[in-house]
């Protein structure tokens, strides 16, 4: 709305007309065309293939010919026991990752600003922020020789005499391994956001707040954290936005090892009902239902955060 108004001298405001911001403002929108395109392509446009969760769908014909069911879909998802076990599956990860995973990144980026040599920020930023580059393949393929059946650990333990433990294929500890991999791989990568917040904050108030006598936890109670607190509403609610995609690529190339009652999820339930067994229908019909159940989240947590006084990632 700044852009499309314009003040008067006497404070009140007047509507600027299209043209006028058209001609004013094209260098911009050439700028952002690209990503507009982009967007249209790979994210709204393929959104109208939804509509095949209402189909009974047969990927060999055109879409227009496709028999039309209803809500059949979405009746044969809710009567399939898979589905909720991987609901189930799925919500348990999702809480795993927003408990013991997001607070890591907040801790690691405070950690990381209170060192005072720069060669030394720099050195463990750069180990810290190595494992995101690396692809799932090779994170699993690393934890499978650590933790496998015949991985380091088990040589160390029957090197000296004791049981070997297979981590890897324990399907009561499998979503603790995945958010552990999660841990490992991303932590790092995500204190940059944090670190920035964090030099953002006026070092006059830590000066103040030592001044009167707070200690390091009082300072980071009364100043590190209400100056993070923004930034942490903001990318907690945009995780919630995407809590229900647990990594596809991180849980296929495990789902064997511990079978599908403990790795099934939400993404691989549909992979393997619409692509592998053809059902194309009822796999869409899940991930519409993972992307409303989302958009749920987000509103809500959005609307949580307009509550507790904070902006959000839209405003009222």
């Amino acid at each position: 709305m700044a852009l499309a108004t314009k003040v008067t001298e006497r404070g009140s405001t007047r509507k600027v007309p299209f043209l006028i911001r058209l001609r004013r403002d094209y260098p911009l929108l050439l700028m952002v065309l690209p990503a507009v395109a982009l967007l249209l392509t790979f994210v709204y446009i393929p959104l109208l293939g939804n509509v095949i969760a209402f189909m009974d769908y047969v990927p060999f014909i055109p879409i227009w010919s496709n028999d039309w069911v209803g809500l059949d879909n979405f009746t044969k998802l809710f009567s399939n026991t898979g589905f909720w076990q991987a609901l189930f599956n799925t919500i348990q990860i999702t809480f795993l990752n927003l408990a013991l995973y997001f607070p890591v990144p907040i801790a690691l980026a405070v950690f990381l600003h209170s060192l005072i040599s720069p060669f030394l920020r720099t050195f463990v930023q750069s180990v810290l922020y190595l494992p995101h580059f690396l692809s799932w393949v090779i994170v699993v393929g690393l934890f499978q020789q650590t933790l496998g059946g015949s991985g380091v650990l088990n040589q160390f333990l029957q090197s000296n005499h004791l049981d070997p433990v297979n981590i890897l294929a324990n399907a009561d500890t499998f979503k603790l391994l995945l958010t552990s991999q999660v841990i490992w791989k991303d932590a790092g990568w995500g204190t940059i956001i944090f670190l920035a917040a964090l030099v953002a904050i006026d070092d006059s108030l830590y000066e103040a707040a030592a001044i009167d006598g707070a200690g390091w936890w009082g300072r980071f109670w009364h100043v590190t954290l209400p100056g993070l607190r923004p930034i942490i509403i903001l990318l907690l609610i945009l995780r919630l936005g995407d809590a229900l995609s647990v990594g596809f690529e991180q849980v296929i190339l495990q789902r064997d090892t511990v079978g599908p009652a403990a790795a099934e999820v939400l993404d691989t339930f549909v992979y393997y009902n619409g692509i592998v067994n053809g059902d194309w229908g009822i796999g869409i019909a899940a991930g519409l239902l993972k992307g409303l159940i989302g958009l749920l989240l987000v509103l809500g947590a959005n609307k949580a955060a307009h509550l507790l006084g904070e902006q959000g990632v839209y405003s009222k």
